[in-house]
């Protein structure tokens, strides 16, 4: 490592941010708003985006050699940390065969075979290159295997930027302040049916007034683009039963959750309380599964997924479906996330999430904590009752995210630049990490408390 990104040292803050300044200044010269995904802009926090060069276990490095605590994990895929060195390795080695065919290989099929391992509901999978194409694929064989027009979807569920889902979607959205997006006619957005989350009346009564219309519902496994939000008990079983009353489908998101949540998603946390029979009929896959290269999937039952071309009339395609570095890094990561891995993740949410509600209380900080799995999220805000709705995620005091998160990061602690994203931990945060963290904190839930509107 070069000495201009040399990290400092363990106990050391952040200190200057001139590279990175420089970089966003040349970034906006010729990127839309100086990146290529909007939450990076750090629209809603303020501040000098962070440029990273590096990452090491639960580490990053930014290009003025500031270290930091990764609580991002690059949005997800670093389960086992930033840098795996089997998945570094295996990787490499893939790269020196060649970064790319445009044909199978031989990997597809292992991927395939250990998502069907780990998720048993899924018969057949299909890979793609982004959770958005995954989600655009099943929303398609929903309609293709139905001949239906209509989708339900949930207010704040996020399921990527394909057209008719970006209303009411959460996360970037929400961060920006913006109901939907230009470019999205009003045809296109006329067949989403946006409904309030954690809402059985009103699921029964768009499938009373729409039902023999609906080709599906699909829905994050667990909230996670409005800040942590799971479905409360009973709702997911009523929600596939009523759709399955009315011959449409259930397409669960675990684009974010999939192997993350739990070693089978969220989904496997919640399918053991089930009934058998009371199943998703297709899930989509997304961030762990290429672990940190471009890939996702979409699977579920073999007669609906057997509708996709080849041997379909539902069409699907693309050059980088299945590269062999991403698929390479997805399998070796999957292998390597086995039962001591899943433990120490558990362990270090559990007190990570500890530590921090246990801070912000001591500083007098209204706030709400939640969980799905691995993943959580702090709601600042004094809340009668735990928020169940969108509407109640955006009642939060996004003001004291702000505070909060730039007294983190000039402690060495990388948050979530938006109070609606998820927190990542990973396999290699160990005590050490997690110490640093503790050490910021008391500093950051002051600061929080002190923050205000203006």
């Amino acid at each position: 490592m070069s000495a201009a990104t040399a990290p400092q040292s363990a106990a050391a803050s952040a200190g200057s941010t001139a590279r990175s300044a420089e970089y966003a200044a040349r970034a906006a010269r010729v990127i839309p708003g100086g990146v290529s995904s909007p939450v990076r802009a750090y629209g809603s926090v303020g501040g000098t985006p962070r440029f990273l060069v590096a990452g090491s276990g639960p580490y990053v490095t930014d290009v003025d050699g500031n270290e930091y605590v990764d609580l991002v994990a690059s949005w997800g895929p670093a389960l086992l940390g930033h840098a795996h060195p089997e998945v570094v390795a295996a990787v490499q080695e893939a790269a020196a065969r060649g970064l790319g065919f445009g044909a199978s290989v031989p990997e597809e099929a292992e991927l395939a075979e250990e998502i069907m391992r780990r998720v048993p509901l899924v018969e057949r999978v299909r890979l793609v290159s982004t959770g958005t194409e995954a989600t655009m694929t099943a929303i398609r064989l929903a309609r293709g295997a139905t001949g239906r027009p209509l989708i339900i979807k949930f207010a704040g569920h996020y399921h990527g930027h394909s057209d008719g889902l970006l209303a009411e979607a959460g996360s970037g959205l929400a961060t920006l302040a913006l109901p939907g997006s230009a470019g999205v006619t009003a045809e296109t957005a006329a067949q989403t049916l946006v409904l309030p989350y954690n809402d059985l009346a009103a699921l029964e009564t768009a499938f009373a007034e729409h039902g023999d219309r609906i080709a599906g519902i699909i829905a994050e496994a667990a909230a996670a683009n409005m800040g942590v939000l799971p479905p409360e008990p009973g709702f997911t079983r009523g929600m596939i039963e009523l759709a399955h009353r009315s011959g449409a489908l259930v397409i669960l998101d675990e684009v974010l959750t999939g192997f993350r949540a739990g070693p089978a998603g969220y989904w496997g946390l919640q399918a053991a309380e089930l009934p058998d029979g009371i199943a998703p009929d297709l899930v989509t896959f997304g961030k762990v599964v290429g672990g940190g290269l471009p890939l996702a999937a979409l699977g579920g039952r073999k007669d609906l997924m057997e509708l996709l071309a080849p041997l379909g009339p539902v069409y699907q395609a693309g050059t980088l479906s299945g590269n062999p570095l991403a698929v390479t890094a997805g399998l070796t990561t999957l292998r390597l996330a086995d039962d001591a891995a899943y433990a120490r993740l558990g362990h270090a949410a559990d007190v990570l999430a500890l530590t921090v509600s246990e801070s912000l209380s001591h500083a007098g900080v209204a706030h709400r904590l939640a969980r799905a799995g691995t993943l959580f999220s702090v709601v600042f805000g004094d809340f009668a009752t735990a928020p169940r709705t969108y509407e109640d995620m955006k009642r939060q005091e996004v003001f004291r995210h702000r505070a909060f998160f730039h007294a983190m990061l000039d402690g060495g602690v990388n948050l979530p630049p938006s109070a609606f994203e998820a927190w990542f931990v990973t396999a290699a945060h160990d005590d050490a990490a997690l110490e640093r963290i503790a050490a910021v904190l008391p500093r950051a839930a002051a600061a929080a408390a002190r923050a205000t509107t203006e």
